[in-house]
Protein backbone atom coordinates (compact mmCIF):
# COMPACT_ATOMS: atom_id res chain seq x y z
CA UNK A 1 0.00 0.00 0.00
CA UNK A 2 2.18 2.29 1.01
CA UNK A 3 4.64 2.39 -1.90
CA UNK A 4 1.79 2.26 -4.23
CA UNK A 5 0.90 5.45 -2.76
CA UNK A 6 4.70 6.84 -3.41
CA UNK A 7 4.80 5.57 -7.20
CA UNK A 8 0.97 7.51 -7.39
CA UNK A 9 2.55 10.74 -5.97
CA UNK A 10 5.51 10.86 -8.33
CA UNK A 11 2.94 9.99 -10.77
CA UNK A 12 0.93 13.18 -10.03
CA UNK A 13 3.89 15.06 -9.47
CA UNK A 14 3.64 15.61 -5.87
CA UNK A 15 6.39 16.75 -3.79
CA UNK A 16 6.80 13.34 -1.95
CA UNK A 17 8.30 13.18 1.62
CA UNK A 18 4.66 12.46 3.17
CA UNK A 19 5.01 9.39 5.64
CA UNK A 20 3.27 6.44 5.37
CA UNK A 21 2.58 3.68 8.16
CA UNK A 22 0.61 0.58 8.13
CA UNK A 23 -1.64 -0.24 10.43
CA UNK A 24 -3.25 -3.86 11.62
CA UNK A 25 -2.58 -7.10 10.70
CA UNK A 26 -4.23 -6.06 7.11
CA UNK A 27 -1.62 -4.23 6.79
CA UNK A 28 -3.73 -0.86 5.92
CA UNK A 29 -1.88 2.27 4.39
CA UNK A 30 -1.96 5.30 6.97
CA UNK A 31 -0.90 9.00 6.33
CA UNK A 32 0.50 11.05 8.60
CA UNK A 33 -0.83 14.46 8.23
CA UNK A 34 0.49 17.54 9.63
CA UNK A 35 -2.84 18.69 10.85
CA UNK A 36 -5.09 16.72 12.96
CA UNK A 37 -5.43 13.25 12.44
CA UNK A 38 -4.03 10.49 9.83
CA UNK A 39 -5.85 9.82 6.87
CA UNK A 40 -6.24 5.55 6.96
CA UNK A 41 -7.05 3.47 3.82
CA UNK A 42 -5.51 3.15 0.31
CA UNK A 43 -8.36 4.58 -1.35
CA UNK A 44 -8.61 7.37 1.03
CA UNK A 45 -5.15 8.66 0.50
CA UNK A 46 -5.07 7.84 -2.94
CA UNK A 47 -8.12 9.98 -3.43
CA UNK A 48 -6.16 12.47 -0.98
CA UNK A 49 -3.53 12.68 -3.12
CA UNK A 50 -5.11 13.24 -6.71
CA UNK A 51 -7.57 16.47 -4.94
CA UNK A 52 -4.22 17.60 -3.78
CA UNK A 53 -2.55 17.42 -7.23
CA UNK A 54 -5.31 19.14 -9.01
CA UNK A 55 -6.06 16.16 -11.01
CA UNK A 56 -9.97 15.52 -10.02
CA UNK A 57 -10.22 14.17 -13.49
CA UNK A 58 -8.56 11.18 -12.76
CA UNK A 59 -11.55 10.35 -9.86
CA UNK A 60 -14.60 10.20 -13.11
CA UNK A 61 -16.15 13.54 -14.15
CA UNK A 62 -19.83 12.58 -14.27
CA UNK A 63 -21.84 11.13 -11.66
CA UNK A 64 -21.54 8.08 -13.34
CA UNK A 65 -17.96 7.40 -14.12
CA UNK A 66 -17.18 8.89 -10.10
CA UNK A 67 -19.58 6.06 -9.32
CA UNK A 68 -17.80 3.40 -11.38
CA UNK A 69 -13.93 4.87 -10.75
CA UNK A 70 -15.20 3.95 -6.68
CA UNK A 71 -16.52 0.62 -7.62
CA UNK A 72 -12.94 -0.38 -9.17
CA UNK A 73 -11.07 1.26 -6.08
CA UNK A 74 -13.34 -0.50 -4.11
CA UNK A 75 -12.77 -4.22 -6.28
CA UNK A 76 -9.52 -3.59 -5.52
CA UNK A 77 -9.24 -3.37 -1.80
CA UNK A 78 -11.53 -5.76 -1.22
CA UNK A 79 -10.29 -8.53 -3.87
CA UNK A 80 -6.90 -7.72 -5.29
CA UNK A 81 -5.27 -6.97 -1.88
CA UNK A 82 -2.81 -8.55 -0.10
CA UNK A 83 -1.53 -11.79 -1.94
CA UNK A 84 -4.71 -13.38 -3.70
CA UNK A 85 -4.32 -17.01 -4.11
CA UNK A 86 -4.18 -18.77 -7.56
CA UNK A 87 -7.59 -19.22 -7.77
CA UNK A 88 -8.40 -15.84 -6.64
CA UNK A 89 -6.31 -14.51 -8.79
CA UNK A 90 -8.17 -16.64 -11.64
CA UNK A 91 -11.62 -15.19 -10.52
CA UNK A 92 -10.04 -11.18 -10.51
CA UNK A 93 -8.61 -11.83 -14.29
CA UNK A 94 -11.59 -12.94 -15.50
CA UNK A 95 -14.06 -10.93 -14.02
CA UNK A 96 -11.39 -8.00 -15.63
CA UNK A 97 -11.26 -10.12 -18.73
CA UNK A 98 -15.20 -9.62 -19.05
CA UNK A 99 -15.42 -5.84 -17.71
CA UNK A 100 -13.34 -4.36 -20.23
CA UNK A 101 -14.08 -6.26 -23.94
CA UNK A 102 -15.90 -3.21 -24.58
CA UNK A 103 -13.74 -0.60 -22.96
CA UNK A 104 -10.30 0.69 -22.92
CA UNK A 105 -9.98 1.64 -19.31
CA UNK A 106 -12.18 0.12 -16.13
CA UNK A 107 -13.90 3.74 -16.15
CA UNK A 108 -14.87 3.45 -19.98
CA UNK A 109 -12.62 5.52 -22.02
CA UNK A 110 -11.39 7.83 -19.59
CA UNK A 111 -7.70 6.96 -17.72
CA UNK A 112 -8.45 7.05 -14.03
CA UNK A 113 -7.58 6.30 -10.62
CA UNK A 114 -8.84 3.08 -10.49
CA UNK A 115 -6.58 1.95 -13.46
CA UNK A 116 -3.42 3.12 -11.64
CA UNK A 117 -4.34 1.26 -8.88
CA UNK A 118 -5.53 -1.75 -10.43
CA UNK A 119 -2.42 -1.59 -12.77
CA UNK A 120 -0.25 -1.40 -9.53
CA UNK A 121 -2.02 -4.25 -6.97
CA UNK A 122 -1.86 -6.67 -10.38
CA UNK A 123 1.14 -6.18 -11.34
CA UNK A 124 3.04 -8.78 -9.47
CA UNK A 125 0.23 -11.56 -10.90
CA UNK A 126 0.51 -10.20 -14.42
CA UNK A 127 4.84 -10.64 -14.09
CA UNK A 128 3.67 -14.67 -13.18
CA UNK A 129 1.69 -14.95 -16.25
CA UNK A 130 2.84 -17.40 -19.11
CA UNK A 131 2.16 -16.30 -22.12
CA UNK A 132 -0.66 -18.80 -22.79
CA UNK A 133 -2.32 -16.91 -19.49
CA UNK A 134 -1.73 -13.75 -20.52
CA UNK A 135 -3.41 -14.44 -24.27
CA UNK A 136 -6.57 -16.28 -22.37
CA UNK A 137 -7.35 -12.72 -20.40
CA UNK A 138 -6.75 -10.87 -23.91
CA UNK A 139 -8.55 -8.09 -22.65
CA UNK A 140 -6.52 -7.57 -19.20
CA UNK A 141 -3.68 -7.80 -21.26
CA UNK A 142 -4.19 -5.52 -23.95
CA UNK A 143 -5.38 -3.04 -20.64
CA UNK A 144 -2.61 -3.67 -18.50
CA UNK A 145 -0.01 -3.00 -21.71
CA UNK A 146 -1.81 0.30 -22.38
CA UNK A 147 -1.54 1.03 -18.98
CA UNK A 148 2.14 0.17 -18.19
CA UNK A 149 2.67 2.57 -21.11
CA UNK A 150 0.95 5.68 -20.08
CA UNK A 151 3.44 8.03 -19.42
CA UNK A 152 4.61 7.58 -15.62
CA UNK A 153 2.63 5.20 -14.40
CA UNK A 154 5.08 2.15 -14.33
CA UNK A 155 8.23 3.91 -13.00
CA UNK A 156 10.22 1.40 -11.18
CA UNK A 157 7.86 -1.82 -11.85
CA UNK A 158 9.26 -4.67 -14.28
CA UNK A 159 8.10 -3.77 -17.70
CA UNK A 160 5.49 -7.17 -18.64
CA UNK A 161 6.19 -8.59 -21.89
CA UNK A 162 3.55 -9.10 -24.42
CA UNK A 163 3.98 -11.41 -27.54
CA UNK A 164 2.20 -10.71 -30.74
CA UNK A 165 2.67 -13.09 -32.58
CA UNK A 166 2.09 -12.02 -35.69
CA UNK A 167 2.74 -15.67 -37.84
CA UNK A 168 -1.08 -15.94 -38.97
CA UNK A 169 -2.42 -12.07 -39.15
CA UNK A 170 -2.36 -11.02 -42.87
CA UNK A 171 -0.95 -7.52 -41.99
CA UNK A 172 1.69 -7.44 -44.79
Amino acid sequence: GAEELELLERLLGLPGGNKYGVQGERKVPVLQTNNGPGLTGLMTIAAHLVRQARKEQLLGSSAEEKAVVQQWLEYRVTRVNGDPSKEDARTILKDLNMHLEDKVYLAGNIFTLADILMYYGLHHIMVDLTVQEKEKYLNVSRWFNHIQHYPGVRQHLSDVVFIKNRLYTNAH
